[in-house]
């Protein structure tokens, strides 16, 4: 599990620091847009929505971005705003697993998009369970080590739902049931700690281990699925060491 975690916490970092800017902002807009159409325009009586507004100015999208994309999941715009949730599980290399989430207008645009991604990227589109039974959806907090200890972490955060509190080397991962989630928040909160992000998201007991050149194969594959405007999120099993990472990044 260490080493996945490496592969998960460097995603994590990646992410925070990535060039792409407007495509992370896309995905929070439309988080947005779907939350207003589901519960209307007003925060204070849509808690899906002012979440999905929260997340979106944790990660600096602007407020008039955010302002439009309430108007127009609330149809005040005069615009029909319809995204479907799908998602598609793929099969990577040394049997790792991957599942993809997308939120589209159109199933199958995003469904044909995801496929050349796959097969240009070496990878298989598997059949649907074939994947997803080897994944669990959990609540998941990422925190800067700061000067804490994991039984600081555990210690505030035990009695909110907490399961487990992964250590990287410069963050600590806590997951709990997704419901549970919130509660986890608003302890560390409550306890002025400082984290980086919290979302629900699909994660893996058991991880696949590759070898430098699956590792270049898989990252090829992962960052294809990435690119793709439809995708909100590309979860995975597999475990890239810190030998393996270092060395793709001396390749970069």
């Amino acid at each position: 599990m260490a080493g996945h975690s490496k592969w998960a916490n460097t995603k994590h970092r990646k992410a925070a620091v990535d060039a792409k800017r407007a495509k992370v902002f896309a995905r929070y807009i439309k988080q947005i847009e779907v939350s207003a159409r589901a519960g209307g325009a007003d925060t204070a009586g849509n808690p899906a929505l002012d979440l999905a507004v929260q997340k979106a100015k944790k990660n600096s999208v602007p407020n008039d971005n955010i302002d439009r994309a309430i108007k127009r999941g609330a149809g005040l715009t005069g615009e029909n705003i319809e995204y479907e949730e799908v998602t598609y599980e793929v099969r990577g290399p040394e049997g790792s697993a991957l599942l993809v989430e997308c939120l589209t207008d159109n199933r199958n645009r995003a469904a044909s998009e995801v496929r050349v991604a796959v097969t240009r990227s070496g990878g298989t589109v598997a059949d649907p369970g074939s994947v997803a039974y080897m994944f669990q959806r959990k609540g998941v907090v990422h925190l800067p080590k700061a000067d804490m200890s994991e039984d600081d972490v555990l210690a505030a955060v035990l009695e909110a739902g907490a399961e487990d509190v992964l250590e990287h080397e410069e963050s600590f991962e806590i997951r709990s049931e997704p419901q549970d989630l919130r509660d986890v928040v608003t302890a560390l909160e409550a306890e002025g700690i400082e984290y980086d992000s919290d979302e629900t998201e699909f994660v893996s007991d058991v991880a696949v281990d590759l070898e430098l050149d699956s590792a270049r194969k898989f990252l090829r594959l992962h960052d294809a699925l990435e690119d793709l405007d439809d995708v909100q999120n590309v979860y995975t099993n597999a475990d890239l060491s810190a030998e393996v990472l270092a060395a793709l990044d001396d390749e970069s």
